[in-house]
């Protein structure tokens, strides 16, 4: 007989506005009477005080409360420590640092986990790993994806606009992340999950039907942020959401005193890798330059000579993981297409 994989899935979907002030009617529902609630340090205080709003009017207790400012992975053990036995589910509010320590707590405790982010600057909030530091350096550690996942879209509007175009440049990240996964297939028979590839790759072209600052299209870049995040879940890697333009960004974290956005630098690497494969160019620098990406680099350009020595680096990210950049020339044409291609003046310094 052979053997069907086994994965798990988002059981509670929430993408609305003012989802957030039905938090605590969706945790009853679920019979979730007593949580942990996970937020992020100098949260806005309207916001936690709509989740206890909500929490309080439905019967549900608080009976851990941690504000996460450290996102180590030291910190997450404490944490679980602290987890009282009667707690049912892990609720995390905010932005990444919180929810990574709340999913890989609830993980590591066997609870549900519901992601509750407040801005959708990448697509960790549904994702099947947990981005932690150990010993200074960033990690992705495997954490079951969020059993509820609830996005009050006029909160996320709200948010600054940098972390909007952050989750473009990481939503865009998966037409490169496909066309490389599927060059490591011809390269070195590196299997490609189909329905995950294809679900990647629709959840860009459905963002790009509205790429669009308002509540439908923050709808849109949180369903398909999900969504890719699910891709990961259904394909057992990270191959449909991340490639080369991910090892750029990885690289540019450990050696830049001031690394951007995670997004930001994806976004840009996205279009430096779609340049080498030759597809999806265009798209990559219409959506770009429409939504204002660009114009966000070029208020503060990165160092050039940080994405060189990025670009140098990268495959040593993953030294067993087919990349393109471990491909002779690859290297020399991005640092020609940053110093040449009239798309990226301005971006650089």
């Amino acid at each position: 007989m052979m053997l069907v994989p086994t994965i798990s899935l988002p059981a509670l979907l929430r993408i609305k506005p003012g989802a957030m002030s039905r938090l605590g009617i969706y945790l009853t529902r679920e019979r979730f009477w007593e949580i942990a609630l996970f937020s992020s340090t100098g949260m806005q205080a309207s916001i936690l005080d709509e989740v206890k709003r909500s929490l309080e009017a439905e019967g549900v207790r608080i009976r851990d409360r941690e504000e996460v400012a450290d996102s180590t992975i030291e910190n997450a053990l404490r944490l679980l420590g602290r987890l009282p036995a009667d707690v049912k589910a892990v609720v995390g509010v905010g932005g990444g640092k919180a929810l990574d320590v709340a999913k890989f707590v609830a993980h590591l405790a066997n609870r549900p986990y519901i992601a509750v982010p407040t801005s959708l600057s990448n697509d960790g909030f549904c994702s099947p790993q947990a981005s932690l530091t150990l010993d200074g350096h960033r990690k992705s550690i495997g954490a079951r994806l969020p059993f509820g996942v609830v996005v009050d879209t006029q909160v996320c509007l709200e948010a600054p606009r940098s972390l909007w175009l952050s989750g473009i440049g990481d939503l865009i990240a998966k037409f490169t992340a496909i066309d490389e996964w599927k060059a490591a297939f011809h390269a070195q028979g590196e299997p490609v999950n189909d329905l995950a590839a294809l679900l990647s790759d629709a959840t860009v072209r459905q963002f790009l039907s509205r790429p669009t600052h308002d509540l439908e299209g923050i709808r849109l870049l949180a369903t398909a942020l999900m969504l890719s995040g699910i891709s990961m879940e259904i394909s057992g890697t990270s191959r449909p959401a991340s490639g080369s333009e991910h090892l750029i960004s990885h690289a540019l974290d450990e050696i830049s005193p001031r690394p951007r956005l995670h997004g930001v630098q994806v976004g840009l690497a996205t279009y430096l890798m779609s340049t080498i494969i030759g597809q999806h160019t265009e798209e990559i620098r219409k959506l770009l330059t429409e939504t204002g990406f660009l114009d966000l680099v070029r208020e503060d350009p990165f160092d050039g000579e940080e994405w060189r020595a990025a670009i140098r680096k990268a495959p040593s990210i993953k030294p067993h993981y087919f990349s393109l950049l471990s491909t002779p020339g690859v290297q020399e044409k991005l640092l020609s297409t940053m110093r040449d291609d009239p798309t990226l003046v301005g971006c650089f310094r």
